[in-house]
């Protein structure tokens, strides 16, 4: 009888729990402890701080040096003077590195992937100081590596992939950088005056994109025109003054992407190619119409958008990005001042040429690129394309010869092609087959994936943390 007892009271005891515990589940709001995503949760700066912090561009000055260098040689943007990354100048290059590649010299830089202009043997770069948190433009000489004087700023940045990854652009009179929060500055590439600058976050409402500014200046005659997205599509900039000439209205609201804004003329008229986080565009570059829209699309319009539109002949336009994104071939067409927009290609990844980060290159009528990871078998090979058919590839580095994200370029009939791990090789230009003449390890490091810049024949490259000059002059 007491073991009956003792078991009817377990029995009970056992409902009176599985009875409270059903009505505490049934009760209880499972959402109640849960919070909206909101910005910064994903290590993003909320706007809110980036409206309220107080930057003063370019308040800091130091000077280390003075040089004078009778180099002539010039690299003024991202990919060159022509946006076409191919070397004019009639230096004649190596074809092998021979014992080791003649290095000149090397600096240490913050976490990125900024690649520099060349001008008259000075080297600018812009660059991040995590110890000091400051944006800095920095000048070196071409020819010894020597710190000549820097143009900074305060500014907090969290480590995201890299921090600083945009190449100035400039003249003999104006230097235009875009910092990774989207801070625009104007100095004077020969003394390191401060000109102006724009708070593109504050001015324009610009959303910084997540791995911040991807986007180039481009310095067009005496206007600096950049794509803020926010309240403004695109803008013109007096580079004499900092006055803004004319302002491209968004009404879609697209955002800034880390694609820059590349030149194009069709029939004789004058347009600023940009594809933003939204769709791409043609925006009027002169006349009376100086700043509208003069086409767009939707067709092709990612999430993540790193190359930049690659102007091929007839109006056609080829435009890539990663993470499955393919590509798409389209060309603009004018008639009685109307522009339209016919989609000629489009696919994905694994069933053409594509690209994830560097811009392809066109020469001598074929089109060059590094494939994205996810292009199947091809994945990170150098290929050949007729861009006539973007879905035909004519040549592949083949298996043994990837490539990863690395940036590449045209010199004296040659490929420069820099591994992501920092090894460089080097390649006949040609259309009909792929021959690699030598290769050589450049730097010890990892994601080498700034553009690289060629003057005077002098070669200069970087991975995340370091920048390299090499002296690639045939002897």
């Amino acid at each position: 009888m007491l073991k009956l007892g003792f078991v009817k009271i377990i029995v009970f005891i056992t409902i009176l729990i599985s009875v409270s515990s059903f009505l505490w589940w049934f009760t209880k709001d499972p959402v109640k402890e849960l919070v909206a995503s909101v910005p910064g949760m994903d290590n993003r700066p909320e706007k809110s701080a980036e409206l309220e912090e107080i930057v003063n561009i370019g308040e800091r000055f130091d000077e280390y040096g003075t040089q004078t260098s009778l180099l002539t040689g010039k690299w003024t943007r991202f990919r060159g003077a022509d946006f076409d990354n191919i070397v004019k100048d009639n230096t004649p290059l190596i074809d092998n590195f021979g014992d080791a590649p003649k290095e000149i010299w090397r600096v240490e830089l913050g976490e990125g992937h900024a690649a520099p202009v060349i001008y008259n043997g000075k080297v600018y770069i812009l660059d991040y100081n995590e110890f000091k948190k400051r944006d800095a433009l920095r000048c070196f000489s071409l020819e010894t590596g020597e710190e000549l004087w820097r143009r900074s700023y305060n500014i907090n940045i969290k480590r995201n992939h890299g921090m600083s990854r945009t190449v100035p652009a400039i003249t003999d009179k104006y230097l235009v950088t875009i910092g990774p929060r989207c801070h625009v500055m104007c100095t004077d590439p020969n003394n390191g005056d401060l000109l102006w600058g724009i708070d593109l976050v504050k001015e324009y409402m610009t959303e910084v994109p997540f791995w911040y500014t991807g986007q180039c200046p481009l310095i067009d005659g005496d206007l600096a025109i950049i794509a803020p997205g926010g309240s403004s599509l695109m803008i013109a900039v007096n580079l004499a003054t900092g006055e803004i000439v004319w302002e491209t209205p968004n009404p879609d609201n697209w955002k800034m992407s880390h694609s820059s804004i590349m030149p194009m003329t069709l029939n004789g008229k004058k347009m600023y190619v940009y594809a933003a986080l939204g769709g791409i565009c043609g925006v009027s570059a002169e006349g009376d119409d100086a700043g509208q829209i003069l086409w767009k699309t939707i067709e092709f319009s990612p999430t993540v958008i790193a190359p930049s539109p690659l102007v091929l002949e007839n109006g056609r336009i080829f435009m890539t990005a990663g993470y499955g994104a393919g590509a798409m071939l389209f060309q603009i067409k004018e008639n009685a001042g109307k522009y339209s927009v016919e989609v000629l290609q489009k696919y994905k990844p694994k069933d053409g040429v594509a690209s994830e980060q560097q811009t392809p290159i066109y020469y001598k009528g074929r089109m060059f690129s590094i494939l994205p990871k996810d292009a199947a078998g091809m994945r990170n090979q150098f290929v050949c394309c007729d861009p006539n058919d973007c879905q035909t590839i004519l040549w592949t580095s083949g298996k043994e010869d990837r490539y990863g994200l690395g940036p590449y370029i045209i010199a004296d009939d040659k490929f420069f092609i820099l591994n992501d791990d920092g090894t460089l090789n080097i390649a006949k230009a040609s259309t009909t087959k792929f021959t690699l003449l030598d290769k050589a390890k450049i730097i010890d490091g990892v994601d080498a994936w700034g553009p690289l810049a060629i003057a005077d024949g002098y070669l200069i490259l970087r991975d995340s943390k370091t920048m390299v000059c090499l002296d690639i002059r045939k002897k």
